[in-house]
């Protein structure tokens, strides 16, 4: 479809792909939470196994705690490098026993339970974490970047008789990396199968925007497809609601305009054939008193009034001669197939006389394999395109110049050429002269409507006709072609 400064297509499409994009991005994310939840469950109930395994290493003495953390235990939580499980023993509020002596400690507000692990995120610095000794024995590497750490907190209490209410916080720290790791790989596993089914919904809206615009479609080859004089209702069927009010509502229009060039047309035509009795009787009465008048200014008075009434008989013939020609008056004619060489030869047989009067040398000439050149149309409308043609070069030629009349078929086309070498006109004139009342001289008694006439029975009969100069140079010549489609000969 043509476009105006946003195309419908693309607007229906936008709006409805704009909620699968928001869609896609609330399900990425909401998958991402829902991984990083489990990825954290899982690591939250390890190290809560952790905590409380390395709290029953701690015990209480009489006179403090005994640590019975022997070295497998140890090994066991730096078995994994990539996966360093770091830890402290302390005894609020801040006496270190055990462990790494950096590790976040509890966030500011928070209340642990006593006995229940306490989980929170935190982070450890760089150079903490290269210096730990758990970093060192296990050979991890340092980095310029803070390591990420989700940690749990047990508070235990403790005590004997001679010290009661003792507290010891234990803390278990692992690496951020592995569990984000897991959730982007969840995300990524999640994801891509929803952007396949994305781009597939993205298809069937475009396809189901295409369907649903496609009786648009129809309607807009049907307008662009026609004459810019087809007046016929548009036919649409099987469309939407919205189309065929769409259609009624152009059909209406048609309607109220045919309605109104039909009546102009009749007007004209109605006219012409209520001036041409008048018009006829005032050409006879000039010319008979021109036979009777002696006084010299008399006769010339005359002779303008006979000029005007010819001027004005051959306008009122060429107006009939254009209603014939629109598609309503041919369309109640019958097509028949005709010689389209018999007419022309006849045509130019009968104008001889005519062309002898104005001084004119008319020639006929026809191809020798264009024995007969069969075309189907209207014989009347073609016998009036010819006659104009004719007509015309014998009133611009000139006194003194030749016209030539051609027929020949070639390619399956039927091409009528008349030529003269007379005035003629400049190539930059030869398209004007085909519009309605236009006359490229003022010489002669034409009225501007021969070759208007001659392209409207052309392009009814699916023809081309143009006009171009035979010499670059003044004077320049004419030759106008006629191509028309040829009949199949049975």
């Amino acid at each position: 479809m043509s476009t105006s400064a946003r195309s419908l297509h693309r607007q229906l499409f936008v709006w409805l792909l704009m909620p699968q994009v928001v869609l896609w991005l609330a399900a990425a994310l909401f998958t991402y939470k829902l991984a990083e939840h489990y990825a954290n469950a899982t690591i939250d109930a390890s190290l809560s196994q952790t905590s409380r395994t390395l709290a029953r290493q701690v015990k209480p003495l009489d006179n403090g705690l005994f640590i019975d953390f022997p070295r497998a235990a140890q090994d066991i939580l730096e078995a994994d490098p990539s996966d360093r499980v770091l830890y402290t023993v302390s005894m609020p509020p801040g006496q270190f026993i055990l462990g790494n002596r950096n590790l976040p400690p509890l966030p500011r507000g928070a209340k642990p339970v006593y006995g229940e692990p306490f989980f929170y995120n935190g982070k450890l610095a760089a150079n903490d974490a290269a210096a730990a000794p758990e970093a060192v024995a296990s050979g991890a590497a340092a980095s310029s970047e803070p390591q990420r750490l989700r940690v749990a907190a047990l508070l235990l209490r403790y005590g004997t008789p001679d010290s009661p209410g003792q507290s010891m916080l234990v803390q278990v720290a692992r690496s951020s990396t592995n569990r984000e790791a897991l959730a982007r790989q969840i995300l990524l596993d999640t994801v891509l199968p929803l952007s396949a089914l994305m781009a597939l919904m993205t298809m069937i809206v475009w396809a189901g925007v295409r369907t649903g615009l496609r009786p648009l479609a129809v309607l807009q080859s049907q307008v662009e497809g026609r004459a810019a004089n087809d007046l016929t209702p548009i036919k649409i069927t099987d469309a939407p609601p919205e189309v065929r009010s769409l259609a009624l509502a152009m059909n209406s229009l048609l309607v109220e305009v045919n309605h109104n060039v039909v009546a102009q047309k009749r007007f004209i035509s109605d006219a012409a054939h209520q001036l041409r009795t008048p018009l006829a009787g005032l050409k006879s009465q000039t010319e008979l008193a021109l036979l009777d008048a002696q006084d010299p200014a008399l006769r010339a008075r005359l002779q303008l009034v006979h000029s005007s009434a010819t001027r004005s008989a051959h306008l009122v013939n060429q107006l009939l001669s254009l209603a014939r020609a629109e598609p309503e008056s041919a369309s109640q004619q019958a097509r028949s197939t005709l010689d389209l060489r018999q007419l022309a030869r006849e045509l130019t047989t009968e104008m001889v006389p005519r062309a002898l009067a104005a001084g004119i040398d008319l020639g006929f000439e026809a191809a020798e394999s264009c024995s007969r050149c069969p075309v189907r149309g209207f014989e009347s409308l073609l016998r009036e395109a010819l006659f104009n043609l004719i007509d015309n070069a014998i009133r611009y030629a000139g006194r003194g110049a030749s016209v030539t009349v051609r027929v020949e078929l070639s390619n399956g086309q039927a091409i009528v050429e008349v030529e003269d070498n007379g005035p003629g006109l400049p190539e930059s004139e030869c398209e004007h002269v085909f519009e309605r009342f236009v006359r490229a001289t003022h010489d002669g008694t034409g009225c501007g409507l021969g070759l208007a006439i001659v392209r409207e029975i052309v392009e009814r009969h699916a023809g081309r006709v143009c006009l171009r100069p035979v010499q670059a140079q003044a004077p320049f010549g004419a030759l106008v072609r006629v191509t028309l489609p040829a009949a199949v000969q049975g």
